[in-house]
């Protein structure tokens, strides 16, 4: 049997979401096509400081990645990525580049940094590439905009927790489980989201996520620090890396940007957003990507995020108080 190794950015609705969606389109699309039955087995990236990618793991028949960096390796068969720190390299951004003119892997590693979420960029090449039918998994790119572009109606649906989608997002970025995305991956794509959420190895997870949640609320009130239309909160000292992004613009609606220091077991994270519901013009803000992108991080436009090695907490912290100070002096809404 041919194994398919699929590697997804890990502890991310979007990234979970990939993955399944992959799998049924190399399922229904790519397989059927092999002289031999194909089996699917994944692997979680998480962006850390040092190497993100450890060559020894490249061991399927076929490897793939989704909304997760470039790699070079030739182990590497599939790649599909929207962010706009996608390479880790000017010489891995040239390896994609001379890959697009070879006729078989440039059918197989895929970028377009102007997609919502992966998701929806993996099901457009599905359809309009190899003729996979989306139809069935509407659900799923549909809350995968959502969720990976921040496009709820207001900071209380996004913080509230009401839909199906929000409670799993909520569940997949706690989950200190390493077996527990890849269980709940195949189901993503085969049932509604509201039957993944009432499986019992999943429904058992809520309860005590959706305290946590509140405590979350109540802890990142008590150390934000809002001024110059910028918020900043420093809770490194509880492991609380997972807490829901968009709390800050439910506490204080008036932000433009917040930065949050957290920490976990193997990082250190600078996470630098913007208000999805901000009244500053988008040309008057600054791009959040290259930001990170001076410290070896990266991301979206209007959220990034930079990795640091536990240790180094000390650097992280003055790499929050440098972007700090520079977003409060750029803010769109100066006084305010």
């Amino acid at each position: 049997m041919a194994r398919v190794r699929v590697f997804y950015h890990d502890k991310c609705f979007d990234g979970a979401c990939s993955a399944s969606l992959f799998t049924r389109f190399h399922r229904e699309v790519i397989a059927p096509t092999q002289p031999e039955p194909v089996s699917y087995e994944y692997h979680g990236l998480v962006h850390r400081a040092g190497a993100l990618f450890d060559e020894r793991d490249f061991t399927g028949d076929e490897n793939a990645i989704v909304d997760f960096k470039y790699s070079a390796s030739p182990k590497i068969t599939w790649w599909f990525d929207h962010h706009l720190s996608a390479f880790l390299s000017p010489a891995d951004q040239a390896h994609f580049q001379a890959c697009q003119q070879d006729p078989i892997c440039g059918m197989r590693r895929f970028f377009d940094p102007t997609y919502t979420s992966c998701t929806s960029f993996l099901a457009h090449i599905g359809k309009t590439r190899f003729g996979f039918n989306t139809e069935p998994v509407a659900e799923l790119i549909h809350w995968a905009n959502i969720v990976d572009g921040a496009l709820y109606e207001s900071p209380e649906s996004a913080v509230e927790m009401a839909a199906p989608a929000m409670k799993l997002t909520l569940i997949i970025e706690a989950t200190q489980d390493p077996e527990f995305i890849p269980r709940l991956i195949p189901l993503l794509t085969g049932i509604p989201l509201a039957e993944v959420l009432a499986q019992p190895f999943v429904a058992s997870l809520l309860p005590p996520l959706l305290e946590q949640h509140e405590r979350a609320i109540e802890l990142i009130r008590e150390r934000s620090e809002y001024r110059d239309g910028t918020i900043f909160f420093d809770i490194t000292d509880h492991l609380l890396e997972g807490f829901n992004k968009f709390i800050p613009y439910y506490l204080y609606p008036q932000a433009t940007y917040s930065i949050g220091l957290s920490k976990s077991s193997f990082r250190t994270k600078v996470a630098v957003g913007s208000n999805p519901w901000t009244k500053a013009r988008g040309e008057d803000m600054v791009n959040l990507a290259q930001v990170c992108e001076r410290y070896g991080g990266g991301g979206h436009a209007r959220v990034g995020a930079i990795s640091f090695s536990p240790d180094r907490a000390d650097e992280a912290r003055a790499a929050a108080k440098v972007i700090v100070a520079e977003l409060r002096e750029q803010n769109p809404f100066p006084g305010k």
